[in-house]
């Protein structure tokens, strides 16, 4: 099991283990978008717990960009202060930070506000979602100086990462999309100009902070002559040629109720990370229903990934590595304030 807990790196960041915690939404702020109390504990918890890697959730990067109206933000300087509280927190336990930048276009449910989209194509007719504004050129210009902004933002409060989020048919999902972006500019219709936005955003972020990026993607959406595997390793290519640090592989979330939805059951997402590891040189973070050490290890062994992503196993333990550490007797992981409990 040492190989979970090899140090590993992200361009020059040195992270203890392989270990992430991905970017899980916690609906807890409120219309300030600010961190809160829960914020505090949840994070820090699992940094105690021996995690290498934390994501913070998706992190709007204007306030129309929310999913919901208890999402975070750092569409604000107001906003900076608290993550910088969080990040030395974090940091004294030798857990390294990256926050998940987002826009949740179509998806938006939030009140008082419209959302914007690459097309006018509503994501649902449940569950309160609107018609979105399809977005002109000066929008796209706009959206593109938020994000830029956003990671200032994030690396004056200290994150030693940033992630940008183009997956779960959020908006720089959609303009990735076939299916929700049916423009006829230079943004829409060839896979090239589909993905011109995220590269767009994820080149001027890189040169604006030099910071190390992950971009988030949904490698399938599962949906027939929608957005897949093949065109998700091209993108992939066209990321790590701008400089991407590291890619972070999901599925799924632009379709509604997509017609191709494979059976949703352990390890059903890795296979699309280890056919982006095969065709690129950085690293590679798997996810999805990763919930054991020999999973992540049979991962790790084979090629599948270079990080193994925990999201539901660490909302249920807080301190998986820590257990993981006990029980295949790896030393140097468990807090020593915590060392009584596994004698």
């Amino acid at each position: 099991m040492d190989i979970l807990f090899n140090q590993k790196k992200i361009n020059n960041i040195k992270i203890k283990n392989a270990i992430v915690m991905p970017p899980m939404c916690m609906y807890k702020s409120d219309e300030d978008s600010h961190l809160k109390d829960f914020h505090f504990t949840h994070y820090n918890a699992r940094a105690i717990g021996g995690v290498g890697l934390i994501i913070v959730e998706a992190t709007a990067v204007e306030k129309r960009g929310r999913i919901s109206n208890n999402d975070l933000g750092l569409y604000d300087d107001s906003q900076i202060e608290g993550h910088k509280i969080l990040n030395n927190q974090i940091h004294k336990y030798g857990t390294k930070t990256a926050i998940q930048l987002a826009h949740a276009g179509r998806k938006s449910v939030c009140t008082n506000s419209t959302p914007i989209a690459p097309s006018t194509i509503k994501f649902s007719d449940d569950e309160g979602y609107k018609t979105p504004k399809e977005m002109t050129s000066e929008d796209i210009k706009e959206v593109k100086n938020l994000f830029v902004n956003a990671a200032i933002r994030a690396k004056n409060a200290g994150y030693d990462m940033i992630e940008l989020h183009a997956a779960h048919g959020y908006l720089l999902c959609e303009f990735l999309s076939p299916i929700t972006n049916q423009r006829l500019d230079e943004y829409g219709g060839t896979l090239q100009k589909r993905c011109k936005l995220v590269l767009e955003i994820a080149s001027e972020i890189i040169e604006a902070t030099n910071l190390p990026l992950i971009v988030r993607i949904s490698a399938d959406e599962w949906e027939e002559n929608g957005w897949e595997i093949k065109q998700s390793i091209h993108l992939c290519k066209e990321l790590e040629k701008i400089g991407v640090s590291a890619i972070h592989v999901s599925a799924g979330g632009n379709i509604h109720k997509p017609s191709l939805t494979p059976n949703i059951e352990p390890l059903y997402q890795v296979n699309y990370a280890k056919q982006i590891k095969e065709s690129i040189k950085i690293p590679v973070i798997a996810v999805g229903l990763i919930t054991t050490a020999q999973e992540a290890e049979m991962l790790l062994n084979n090629d599948y990934c270079d990080f193994v992503a925990f999201g539901r196993e660490l909302l249920r333990n807080p301190n998986l590595p820590s257990h993981i550490a006990h029980e295949f007797n790896i030393d140097g992981v468990i807090d020593k304030s915590y060392l009584r409990a596994f004698l």
